[in-house]
C-alpha cells in the first residue's frame, strides 16, 4: 500500500546464471517431490551473501551446494554435502552459517572443505526445518523454522541462539516464517510469514523475549514473502516467491519501490552489494538465476 506517490518501478538485469555444467537435468529429489511435485527442478538456488573479497555465494537447496560466485560472474563449487542448505550468512569475521533444512544450523569451514553442526535440535527435539538465519553484531544468531507450516498450522519459530549456546524461542505461533532481519538499531526483528503473505513486525523486549507483534506489510499471491534484507535507511527489502518482484517498503511500512525480475517469479532472496552498497543482487530459485538492480536512487 502506499499513500501518495506510486511505488517507483526498477528493472533489474541479469548478473549470472548456474552454468550447464552444474544442472542437474533429469535428477530426481525427495526435496522437489515435496516441495514442486511435478515440475522439472534441475536447481534451486537460494540464500546470497557477500564475503569480504566481493564474492558471492549462494545455495543450491535440492542438492546440497553451495557455491561461490566471483565479480566476474564465475561460479565455482564449495562444498556438496548429504543436506538441504537454504540461508545462508556471512559475519564479519568471515565464518559462514547456514540455515539448513535437514540438520539446523551449520558452519561452513572452508579450510577444511566441510560442514559443521552448530545447533541441530532443541531438547533433543529436531527442529521442523529451519529456513533462514540473520546474524546480529553482537553474535546472535536469529533463525526461523518454517517446516511445512502455514495457516492449517500456525507453530512455525523464531528463535535466537546466543554465542554462550542459550537458545530462546521468540515466538512458536509462526505461519510459515522464513526469511528475518534486524532494524539497524537491533531493536526490531521482521520476518516474512510466507504462507500469512505478511512480514511481521516483532519488538525485542530488554528481557529477551518480543511483544506487541503485528503485521507490518502485507502481500498477497500463490506465494509471498521469502528472503529480506534491510539498508540502513531502514528501507525493507522483500523478495516475493511468486509474484516476480522485490517490494521495498519504507520504514514506516509504505511501499515505495517495486523491483521487477527480469527471469522468472520466484524472486527468493536478496543481498546489497556494490562498492557503494548500491546493487541489490536476487536470487531467481527456479531459473537458477542471480538478477542485479541499482537501488541507488532511492530515497
Amino acid at each position: 500500500m502506499y499513500l501518495e506517490t506510486p511505488p517507483r518501478l526498477i528493472e533489474t538485469k541479469v548478473f549470472s546464471a548456474m552454468p550447464e555444467a552444474f544442472r542437474r537435468k533429469g535428477v530426481r529429489t525427495d526435496w522437489a517431490d515435496a516441495n514442486r511435485p511435478g515440475q522439472p527442478t534441475d536447481c534451486f538456488i537460494e540464500g546470497p551473501s557477500f564475503d569480504a573479497s566481493g564474492n558471492l555465494y549462494i545455495v543450491d537447496i535440492p542438492f546440497g551446494r553451495i557455491f561461490k560466485i566471483a565479480a566476474d560472474g564465475t561460479w565455482s563449487l564449495v562444498i556438496e554435502y548429504d543436506g538441504w542448505p537454504n540461508g545462508l550468512k556471512i559475519r564479519a569475521d568471515g565464518r559462514i552459517f547456514v540455515a539448513d533444512y535437514r540438520h539446523g544450523i551449520m558452519e561452513l569451514d572452508l579450510k577444511a572443505g566441510r560442514m559443521l553442526p552448530v545447533l541441530n535440535a532443541r531438547n533433543s527435539e529436531s527442529f521442523k526445518g529451519c529456513n533462514d538465519l540473520h546474524l546480529a553484531a553482537n553474535g546472535d544468531i536469529y533463525f526461523t523454522d518454517q517446516g511445512q507450516t502455514g495457516l492449517h498450522d500456525a507453530t512455525g519459530r523464531v528463535y535466537r541462539l546466543s554465542p554462550d549456546g542459550r537458545l530462546a524461542c521468540l515466538i512458536d505461533t509462526g505461519i510459515s516464517p522464513n526469511g528475518l532481519v534486524l532494524d539497524p538499531g537491533e531493536t526490531v526483528l521482521f520476518v516474512a510469514m510466507t504462507r500469512d503473505n505478511a512480514v511481521w513486525r516483532m519488538p525485542l523486549m530488554k528481557d529477551g523475549g518480543v511483544a506487541k507483534v503485528g503485521r507490518f506489510c502485507s502481500t498477497f499471491g500463490a506465494s509471498g514473502p521469502d528472503g529480506m534484507t534491510m539498508d540502513q535507511a531502514g528501507r525493507l527489502f522483500v523478495a516475493h516467491a511468486s509474484l516476480g518482484y522485490v517490494f521495498v517498503f519504507a520504514p514506516n511500512g509504505e511501499l515505495i519501490a517495486r523491483i521487477k525480475s527480469c527471469a522468472g517469479q520466484s524472486c527468493t532472496n536478496v543481498a546489497i552489494g556494490g562498492t557503494n552498497r548500491d546493487r541489490l543482487y536476487i536470487t531467481e530459485s527456479v531459473t537458477g538465476t542471480v538478477l542485479v538492480a541499482d537501488i541507488g536512487g532511492l530515497k
